[in-house]
């Protein structure tokens, strides 16, 4: 026995180092064969063949381990990177690339469902070279694919292209052939009992896959169904958290918002009892609103912040806030009509806000209704004031020496201090195109006066078949708009031009305010009161003696404007020409000379020519220029240049019949007065 174990010892050590070096199965078998070589007795051939057996077996069993060692592994690692990665791509990625690493394969894939679509697609590949493959999708059934995921059971063929278990079709085989792929397993990727996805491996060469593969590939699976649950629940949770803050963002937006308008019906609220105006109102809007507010009457006239720009509020865009009954963009402003009703008493103009939100612009609509209850009571209080007023100046143009020292207190207790200058306008209703008595058009005329002097410190009143109104000198109506002072029109020549055909008279500062405030006039209240307005303004005039004389020189323009056929207009004793010498109380001759000689007399006074000293001759001989040639010892055609240069400085129609009648009156004032 011992010689036996002597001769067996070398093969066995033999296959102990084999063992431990981790040798092919082939070289076991080299241990017995290199034996039977050397010619070992048959009993040292069968212990050596018995422990060739038990070696392999021993073999096999280390190299299971190690593939289990291994497996064990890739699914720890597999463990870690779903624990330490919240990107499903890359887990699944590294779950198919490790599938085919683990199995040997040449190339490995997954697929998922698309439930809007109704099929599946592939969602990652490794190892795949065609683009026709990676890019397939798999109608529900089809395929290898389709038999797993109607089965939830694993499924795997040595060879695809032969095999009629499943249902082929030309797209998919198209794909497989592309691929090159032969061998192919598929397991169910399950969650809950469901099929959420398929697992592949597949060799392009025939192969059948062992159960260890097999179970294998389906604990990977089982790890992408996990990745593929938990990167649904992180979406989600995601998705819940995106929701929650933007249900938060909203909530807080809101509470800011009512925040906000808490403040702003606050500190409205607290102008309207603190008895604040219009521009109070606004400044307070634009300082919560962060923009700029304008406050426009009827007109687009501003009561508060600046005038609108052309186009930034028009008619039509304050039309449709009224017909909506909010706030509507317009441009780049917001425009809010100011309603009392169905009466609308002005706009809001909001700039420099490109959007607002509902909050914002429920506090817009809101300044509206502030700034109408504040216009209300201003008109209804203005109302009231003019009407007693209004007896004042009855009674101060109807007997203004009887108590002047009475009626001047009265004015002051009514804010009207009758000493300061005063411009009286006197108003009728034009001829042409007015409707309804009398009584009704002066009405109306009234009403429109008052809504033009609302504002200002003026009063108005009805007297006679006028209407009449005491506006502050420098102050025009609208809002107390300053009247400019101006020279009026001018000639082609450069002379001022009268507005009844003739040179202006009485060019001092008083006669241009007193035309400008009549002109205005004269355009407002036809706006306002729908029809024409004629209007004569007097000379500005302080105390009730010379106020009443003042409204008598109006009146006496308002007849003579009726007179000259130019209904309509507005004019002041100063503009008519000669008339407005007749009719004016002053009586201004050297004025009246020097506006309609002005010219002529600068131009003699600097060339020492004698152009008036031309003129008048020309005229006294009946415009005959021999005649006048020989009153002036002069040639013909000196007289001709002389009145050449005439026409230059006074304009085309100085020898026309009114303009001739100014310009031959001046001259014999201008000898009367000895200048």
């Amino acid at each position: 026995m011992n010689d036996l174990h002597a001769g067996s010892a070398p093969a066995l050590r033999r296959l102990l180092d084999l063992l431990a070096s981790g040798a092919a199965t082939e070289d076991f078998t080299d241990v017995l064969a290199d034996a039977r070589r050397r010619g070992a007795p048959a009993d040292v051939l069968g212990e050596i063949d018995d422990a060739t057996w038990q070696a392999l077996r021993v073999h096999r069993t280390l190299r299971q381990h190690r593939r289990r060692e291994a497996e064990l592994t890739a699914l720890f690692d597999t463990a870690g990177d779903l624990a330490a990665s919240r990107d499903l791509d890359s887990v699944l990625q590294a779950i198919v690339r490790r599938a085919r690493m683990l199995l040997g394969t040449d190339t490995a894939y997954l697929t998922l469902p698309d439930e809007a679509a109704g099929d599946t697609y592939m969602r990652v590949t490794d190892g795949s070279v065609s683009v026709l493959f990676q890019t397939l999708r798999l109608s529900l059934g089809d395929g290898l694919g389709g038999l797993v995921a109607q089965s939830a059971r694993p499924y795997a063929t040595p060879d695809y292209r032969t095999d009629d278990r499943f249902h082929h079709t030309d797209v998919i085989d198209a794909g497989v052939v592309d691929e090159g792929l032969v061998a192919i397993i598929g397991v169910p990727l399950l969650l809950g009992g469901r099929v959420i996805g398929v697992l592949f491996a597949a060799d392009r060469s025939p192969r059948a896959f062992s159960p260890d593969e097999v179970a294998l590939l389906c604990t990977l699976a089982a790890h992408a169904a996990i990745a593929l649950d938990t990167a649904k629940a992180l979406a989600d949770t995601r998705s819940a958290l995106a929701e929650l803050n933007s249900a938060n963002e909203l909530i807080r937006a809101h509470s800011a918002a009512v925040q906000r308008a808490e403040r702003g019906h606050d500190r409205l609220t607290d102008l309207v009892l603190r008895g604040a105006e219009v521009p109070d109102v606004a400044a307070a809007v634009a300082a919560l609103l962060g923009g700029g507010i304008a406050v426009l009457d009827t007109e687009g006239e501003p009561l508060a912040g600046r005038a609108a720009a052309p186009g930034a509020g028009p008619a039509e865009t304050a039309a449709a806030s009224r017909a909506e009954g909010r706030a509507v963009r317009h441009g780049g402003a917001w425009v809010c009509a100011v309603l009392a009703g169905q009466e609308q008493l002005g706009t809001l103009v909001l700039r420099g806000r490109p959007d607002l939100d509902d909050a914002d612009r429920r506090l817009f609509e809101r300044a509206g209704v502030v700034t109408a209850l504040l216009l209300l009571l201003r008109r209804s209080v203005a109302e009231t004031e003019n009407r007693v007023r209004g007896e004042l100046l009855a009674d101060l143009l109807t007997a203004p020496d009887r108590d002047p020292a009475g009626l001047t207190a009265r004015g002051r207790r009514l804010g009207v201090d009758l000493g300061r200058p005063h411009l009286v306008l006197v108003a009728e209703p034009g001829r042409g195109g007015v409707g309804g008595g009398p009584a009704a058009v002066r009405s109306r005329l009234a009403g429109a006066a008052g809504r033009y002097l609302f504002g200002a410190r003026g009063i108005s009143a009805e007297h006679g078949e006028a209407v009449v109104l005491l506006v502050p000198d420098g102050g025009g109506g609208g809002g107390g708009a300053p009247v400019e002072a101006g020279a009026g029109a001018v000639s082609e020549s450069g002379a001022p031009v009268g507005a009844a055909g003739g040179c202006t008279a009485g060019g001092t500062a008083a006669g241009d305010v007193a035309q400008r405030a009549a002109e205005q006039a004269a355009e407002r209240l036809a706006r306002l009161a729908g029809f024409p307005v004629t209007v004569g303004a007097g000379r500005p005039a302080s105390g009730p003696v010379a106020l009443a004389a003042a409204y008598a020189e109006g009146l006496r323009c308002v007849r003579a404007l009726r007179v000259l056929g130019r209904d309509g207009e507005g004019a002041s004793a100063g503009s008519l020409g000669f008339l407005g010498v007749l009719l004016g109380d002053g009586h201004d001759v050297s004025g009246f000379v020097g506006a309609t000689l002005g010219p002529l007399l600068d131009y003699d006074a600097r060339r020492g020519t004698e152009l008036v000293r031309t003129l008048r001759a020309y005229f006294d001989c009946g415009g005959s220029l021999t005649r006048a040639k020989d009153e002036l010892h002069v040639h013909v055609n000196t007289v001709v240049q002389r009145l050449d240069r005439v026409e230059v400085l006074l304009g085309q129609d100085w020898n026309g019949p009114e303009r001739s009648l100014e310009l031959q009156l001046a001259l014999r004032l201008q000898l009367l007065s000895g200048a």
